[in-house]
């Protein structure tokens, strides 16, 4: 017999386990899991010879810590339902606010296996023991969220394929050290953003309309220590976080900052059954987020600069462009389109443009989850 997802001590267990579940519908949520937009979760492959070539003597004793703490698996069990998970009424809830959320589940769990997806093969590729044993842990972690996620998407009768997933999605190439930026800020905004609902439901559980927020404390704690990884890995090199790279870091920060915002405004519904206005909480995951790079990167963005929403602003009214465009379709619908993407575009160097904030990251880099 299978072990539940929350209880595999692999990732290949845990995607098994939900394998073994049986067949579902899971075109619909399979289909939306494998569009590739500027909006939507990718799957990602690298160099994994020069990924397996890290050396992490510089960090040794923070690198040991943090992978014992993650051998104790503290979350093992704590990702599936209990006595705790209320009875969800799918059939009743309003239809635009169940068709955002199950947007959000299918969105969350492309997300979190992604990451399962890029880890595993890493692990399987990979010779150096510290790295192989890094990416077998944070695979396993994200295979049990994305399984977690997909037992509340069968309570709607409808699930992502995961195995399919692996097969059919397309990958997109990035070099290591882009792996490192855009997986760091992914994880690190991951917690953010968990963390930040969670509190706001905990301090107002009268708006908790589906039981997974509940868990959403242990789980941003996994991709709390998730970045903490990423974040030792870039210390091993100097290099990675000077020169140049100062400029693709600050590219990146500015990329997934916009596109999370951009993408939460897709979503009205869904942020007004929580009682959270898209505009606050994009600035509180953003702070966060910056307060915590400073762990590791040598500059934060002016998310405060006059010139920051008002641009994030412009970029959610060209996406909406862009959306009628396709939707409208033809000639106009094209001319409509190309007019959107120039105006993301333009609102997106203006973001780029502005002067970000220098810093000087400590010499101990490690941090443990405050907020």
């Amino acid at each position: 017999m299978n072990v539940h997802s929350a209880d595999a001590l692999t990732a290949e267990d845990a995607i098994a386990a939900q394998e073994a579940l049986g067949p579902i519908n899971s075109e619909m949520a399979t289909k939306v899991a494998l569009q590739n937009t500027l909006l939507t979760p990718r799957f990602y492959t690298t160099d994994f010879d020069e990924m397996d070539s890290i050396d992490v003597t510089p960090v040794r004793a923070e690198w040991d810590k943090l992978i014992n703490q993650m051998k104790s698996d503290p979350n093992r069990g704590h990702f599936k339902k209990n006595a705790d998970w209320d009875k969800v009424d799918w059939e009743g809830m309003e239809p635009k606010l169940r068709a955002e959320f199950i947007d959000f589940l299918i969105s969350s769990c492309t997300a979190e296996f992604s990451g399962c997806v890029l880890y595993k093969e890493m692990k399987r590729r990979g010779k150096n023991e510290d790295i192989t044993t890094l990416f077998q842990l944070m695979a396993r972690d994200e295979a049990r969220h994305a399984g977690f996620i997909n037992d509340a998407l069968r309570e709607a009768g409808i699930a992502v394929n995961l195995g399919f997933l692996t097969q059919a999605k397309k990958y997109t190439y990035f070099r290591p050290k882009f792996i490192y930026y855009a997986t760091y800020l992914s994880e690190k905004i991951g917690y953010a953003r968990y963390i930040t609902i969670f509190r706001h439901l905990e301090a107002h559980p009268e708006q908790r309309f589906h039981p997974i927020f509940k868990w959403f404390r242990e789980w941003c704690n996994d991709e709390f220590s998730h970045g903490e990884a990423f974040a030792l890995l870039m210390r091993t090199d100097p290099k990675l976080t000077s020169g140049v790279n100062k400029l693709w870091i600050k590219f990146f920060l500015t990329a997934v900052y916009s596109t999370m915002s951009v993408r939460d405004h897709q979503r009205p519904e869904f942020h007004k059954a929580l009682g959270v206005d898209p505009v606050w909480y994009g600035y509180e995951v953003f702070k966060k987020t910056s307060e915590i790079s400073k762990q590791v990167f040598p500059l934060t963005l002016d998310i405060d600069s006059p010139r920051w929403q008002p641009n994030l602003d412009r970029m959610e009214a060209a996406n909406h462009q862009i959306a009628e465009g396709r939707k409208q379709g033809g000639v106009g619908g094209w001319i409509k389109r190309q007019l959107g993407s120039a105006k993301a575009a333009v609102a997106f160097v203006s973001l780029l443009t502005i002067r970000s904030i220098p810093n000087e990251a400590p010499v101990n880099c490690r941090l443990e989850p405050a907020y």
